[in-house]
Parts: structure tokens; C-alpha cells; sequence
């Protein structure tokens, strides 16, 4: 009777008492494993999608691999699709490789991004050549296209990767090798700081990092945050690079920020929280 009265009042009324226990026990595990299977189905819905421009890039490709380290799924924004799949040989569920070209305008670029992208990573970087326009054609007009792209698409985050000393001339630092030889490649750090401008003035929620100089070895020191217009000497490898990018879309503390990173051996280590934590909004 006590059995009846139970199942009575269970939401599992499929469960009767009359049926053999090994059924029930058998009903149950079926239950289980569909309420598992829901919860699993749940979370790969709400898996967040981030567009890396400039995903075959040395950074770019680390910012890639560390997102999806992270759980996140990736839509690579590349050029050349061959060179990308090349550079990530083994299939992966939540890699998609998409063409886009940051010189070719908003329009494309929006179609590339899609309504299905939550974020944007900027990792693009002119390459050296004779074209003394290509930085601007990359670093400043290619910013702003996909600046221009995310607001037709409505992503609301966006990350940027781009340079200490880029205001170096309003910190005293002409002189500085490192501000003299990077604008030699037509003013690649000028072009770099009006790209930050615009995404400032956009209304986008952003967080600009601009690390010192990039070295392709592994980390070599703990990581050193400062706000803007500090830094004009130091490096940081590229993964490190990669990891401050990623940590920004986990921590609010990185929103509407700029912030500067260098790798030092004396520095302390401290956790995202604390590094975001201690750069103010301006």
C-alpha cells in the first residue's frame, strides 16, 4: 500500500509498483540518462562562439588554440582557408575556419562575424613590405571595418591586440629605438593608435592590450599589467599575449580597458582578477 500511495504521488507515475523492480531500477537509469543527456545538450547550447581575426598569425593562432583550451568555440577569421587547415591539421568539432580579408570592408566582414559570433579578437597586423600604406590599410582601416562589422552583426564585445609606445609621442619616447624603427614601416604605431581611438569612441565594450615586444619562446616570467602610456621597454612571449586575450572575455574587470603587458622573472604572480582589477576605466 505504501508502494501505491508513493507512486501516486510521484511525477514518475509510469512507475508503478505493479511492474517487477527490475523494471523500475531499468525506468530510472532511462530517466537519468535522458536528464543527463538534456543538462550536456543545454550546455553546448550556450557555448560561447568568438571570431579571431588573424587566426593563422603567430599570436592569432595561440589566441585560437588557448579559447578553445578554454571551451570556447572559435570562428577563425583567414585568408587563406588551405594555409589555416594546414596549421590545424586534426579535425575539431568546435574550430570553423571562415575567408575574410579586414581590408575588403564592413559588408563581408559582417557576413564573415554572422549573428552567431558573441565576440570579436583582433590579431591582424600589417605584413613588412614595400607598401608603405599597409599599415593603415590594416592596422587602422581594418580595425574599423571589423569595429563597423561587429555593430551590423550586434556583437557587443570586442578585443584588440595592439602595441606599447603607440602613444609614444605624448609620452616623450620620439626618440625611443623601439617608437623610431616600428614607424619607419609607415607609421605603424600612429596608424595603430587612431584604431584604438575608434573602437573607444565606438560605445563597443572593449579591452585594448598592448603588449611589449613579442617573442615566439614560451613565458619566461610572471605578467605585468599597467595602465596606459606606461610601458616603453620590456616583452612578453605571444602566449602570454594569448592568455590575457582570452582571460578579457571571463573577467568584467577587463571591460572598457587598456591595458599593457610585459613578462618579468621579479615580477610576483598574480591572478587575472587582481591584473584587470588594478587597471582603472578612463
Amino acid at each position: 500500500m505504501w508502494l501505491t500511495a508513493m507512486a501516486a504521488s510521484s511525477p514518475l507515475r509510469s512507475l508503478t509498483p505493479s511492474k517487477p523492480l527490475s523494471n523500475i531500477i531499468l525506468s530510472l537509469g532511462k530517466f537519468h540518462t535522458k536528464s543527463t543527456r538534456m543538462e550536456i545538450s543545454e550546455i553546448e547550447a550556450e557555448k560561447k562562439k568568438i571570431f579571431v581575426s588573424g587566426a593563422t598569425g603567430k599570436t592569432g593562432k595561440r589566441i585560437v588554440e588557448q579559447l578553445l583550451a578554454k571551451g570556447f568555440a572559435v570562428k577563425a577569421g583567414v585568408r587563406d582557408a588551405d594555409k589555416a587547415k594546414s596549421m590545424f591539421p586534426n579535425p575539431i568539432e568546435d574550430l570553423q575556419f571562415v575567408k575574410s580579408d579586414v581590408t575588403e570592408g564592413s559588408e563581408k566582414l559582417a557576413d564573415a562575424i554572422g549573428d552567431d559570433s558573441d565576440a570579436v579578437i583582433c590579431a591582424t597586423g600589417f605584413q613588412y613590405s614595400w607598401d608603405l600604406l599597409a599599415p593603415w590599410k590594416v592596422d587602422y582601416y581594418g580595425t574599423v571595418n571589423l569595429v563597423d562589422a561587429c555593430r551590423k552583426v550586434g556583437v557587443k564585445r570586442f578585443i584588440l591586440v595592439s602595441s606599447i609606445l603607440v602613444n609614444g609621442a605624448a609620452m616623450g619616447q620620439l626618440l625611443n629605438p623601439a617608437y623610431v624603427f616600428l614607424n619607419a614601416f609607415g607609421l605603424v604605431l600612429v596608424a595603430k593608435l587612431q584604431a584604438e581611438q575608434y573602437i573607444r569612441k565606438s560605445g563597443i565594450n572593449y579591452t585594448i592590450i598592448r603588449p611589449g615586444g613579442l617573442k615566439n619562446d614560451p613565458p619566461n616570467g610572471n605578467i605585468v599589467m599597467e595602465p596606459e602610456d606606461t610601458l616603453s621597454d620590456g616583452s612578453i612571449s605571444r602566449d602570454q599575449v594569448a592568455e590575457v586575450a582570452v582571460e578579457s572575455l571571463l573577467h568584467p574587470q577587463a571591460s572598457y580597458k587598456v591595458v599593457e603587458i610585459v613578462a618579468r622573472t621579479d615580477a610576483p604572480k598574480k591572478s587575472f582578477i587582481e591584473l584587470f582589477g588594478s587597471i582603472k576605466e578612463r
